[in-house]
C-alpha cells in the first residue's frame, strides 16, 4: 500500500499538478479612447515541478500573446515569445517594461474597474482561468491581490 501511495505522488509530480501554479494579481491598464490593443500583467509562482506558460486567451480580445520588451541598441522593442519558463519557488512577474501579455483586437475598451477572464495554458499543469481587473492607465499594478 505504501508503495502505491509513493508511486501515485511521483506520477502526479511528473504529470504536473494542476494546483502547482499560483496566478497572483492579474491586472490590465485601462485603454484610452477606442484603442484596439491593451496589455495585462500578473505574477506567476510555480509551487511544483518546473513548468512553462505556453499561451493565454481571453474573450475580451481577438488574440492574446506573451510578449517581452527588449533593449535593442538603445531602442526599446516589444516582441512575442513562445513561452515563459517557470521554476519552483521563483516568482515570475509580468510587468510594464518587461514580459507582459498583449491583448490585440480588443472587443471593447478596457475601462477602470472592469473585469474579464483570461485562461493560461501550461506545458504540464492544467489550464487555469483567472479574473483580470482593469486599473488606471498609469497604474503600476499596486491594486489588491486576486487570482488562482
Amino acid at each position: 500500500m505504501r508503495f502505491l501511495i509513493v508511486l501515485a505522488v511521483l506520477l502526479l509530480a511528473a504529470a504536473g499538478d494542476t494546483s502547482s501554479i499560483d496566478i497572483a494579481h492579474p491586472w490590465a491598464r485601462a485603454t484610452p479612447g477606442a484603442s484596439k490593443n491593451g496589455a495585462m500583467y500578473v505574477t506567476l509562482i510555480d509551487r511544483g515541478a518546473p513548468d512553462r506558460v505556453t499561451g493565454v486567451s481571453t474573450p475580451a480580445a481577438e488574440h492574446a500573446e506573451l510578449h517581452e520588451t527588449i533593449d535593442d541598441n538603445g531602442i526599446m522593442k516589444m516582441r512575442p515569445v513562445d513561452g515563459i519558463a517557470l521554476q519552483p519557488g521563483a516568482p515570475v512577474t509580468l510587468a510594464p517594461g518587461g514580459k507582459h501579455i498583449m491583448l490585440m483586437g480588443l472587443k471593447a475598451p478596457l475601462k477602470l474597474g472592469d473585469t474579464f477572464p483570461v485562461t493560461f495554458t501550461f506545458e504540464h499543469a492544467a489550464p487555469a482561468t483567472v479574473t483580470v481587473t482593469v486599473e488606471a492607465p498609469g497604474s503600476g499594478g499596486m491594486g489588491g491581490m486576486t487570482g488562482h
